[in-house]
């Protein structure tokens, strides 16, 4: 205490850190479809042993990825790249064309689909109406896993792409019935104007029985939302290619907040963006893990006297099933396609 006392006021001074207020938006993070991603990569490498393989990145997230690949999985672009070892293949969380499962039967492949339910039920809606007739809009991004995986579903021409409401108000689709689907990861915002514009040009467009963008892009975006006025910077943990963590930067700014800024994990992000500001947010998309989220707090910390608070706009429980063939017994033999 003494030396406190007797220290010259400037070197107290110097060594005192600024304030800062960090908003936690929630929820954030993972979600129950990306949990089970991984959870399936995890348990078939549990059960099968490595190498198990995985077509496509299983989640959009580098560090999610290494860490697979440290147990075992062995990450391929096609299936003609994995070799007739008897080991199983993992289909991604985003989802596939039909005629990839089809690959895997024809060489007798076992294989595991850690498809998104709620992608899924996209793919059967899109079944349900090209069933019924319907030429189908699908409102997404061109290259997208999702929309590749969806537009794989039906035969090539029955589904065409729009984009953004530019495109809306230019598509020209067949003559004849119409229904939309939607990527679950688009801005709920823009796809709502997206829909005002074919709706008032197609006004007899059928709907999704229930709507395709799924709770946890709507929560997260709804949670950004929520803080983006009273930030001045926003730090969105996620990847580049994750369609969901680069809408809610794109969201956070739409809604008030000055800047956002999409950053892998803490290593990446320069804590200086927060020099001369109060109050800052931090979220994190779906298939970021919350130990990068502690990362940029850890970061933050360093240069600021850090104080957070929580505010969550919804509480998500939902759980998704694993598939049948990592839920039966470990001996038992397992079926040759696992949903």
């Amino acid at each position: 205490m003494d030396q406190i006392a007797n220290a010259p006021l400037g070197s107290l001074l110097t060594t005192a850190k600024p304030a800062l207020k960090v908003l936690l938006a929630g929820p954030r993070g993972f979600c129950a479809g990306v949990d089970r991603a991984i959870k399936i990569v995890e348990q078939a490498i549990d059960r099968f042993g490595a190498p198990v393989y995985v077509r496509h990145e299983i989640v959009h997230n580098r560090f999610v990825v290494e860490g697979l690949q440290a147990k075992g999985a062995v990450f391929v672009e096609e299936l003609d790249e994995i070799p007739d070892d008897g080991q199983p293949v993992i289909f991604s969380a985003h989802g596939v064309p039909k005629a990839v499962p089809a690959a895997a039967d024809a060489r007798q492949m076992l294989y595991l689909d850690a498809t998104c339910p709620l992608v899924s039920k996209v793919h059967r809606e899109a079944e349900r109406h090209h069933a019924n007739g319907s030429h189908i809009l699908l409102i997404g991004h061109a290259g997208h896993p999702e929309v590749v995986g969806t537009m794989g579903q039906l035969p090539p021409g029955a589904v065409t792409l729009v984009e953004d409401a530019a495109q809306a108000a230019t598509v020209q689709p067949p003559e004849g019935p119409l229904a939309y689907a939607t990527q679950t990861t688009l801005s709920v915002d823009d796809t709502a104007e997206v829909l005002d514009v074919l709706r008032a040009r197609f006004p007899g467009l059928s709907a999704p029985v229930k709507e395709d963008i799924c709770y946890a892009t709507t929560n997260r975006q709804a949670a950004v939302k929520a803080i983006a006025e009273r930030c001045e910077l926003i730090v969105v943990v996620g990847a580049a290619n994750s369609s969901n963590s680069v809408r809610l930067r794109e969201v956070a700014e739409k809604a008030g907040c000055p800047r956002a800024v999409l950053v892998p994990r803490g290593r990446d992000f320069d804590p200086s963006l927060a020099d001369g500001l109060s109050t800052i947010g931090i979220t994190a998309g779906a298939s970021a893990p919350e130990v990068l989220v502690e990362e940029v707090i850890a970061r933050l910390r360093e240069r600021f006297d850090v104080v957070t608070e929580d505010v969550t706009v919804a509480e998500e429980r939902i759980v998704f099933n694993l598939p049948r063939a990592l839920r039966t017994p470990a001996g038992a033999p397992p079926a040759p396609v696992a949903g």
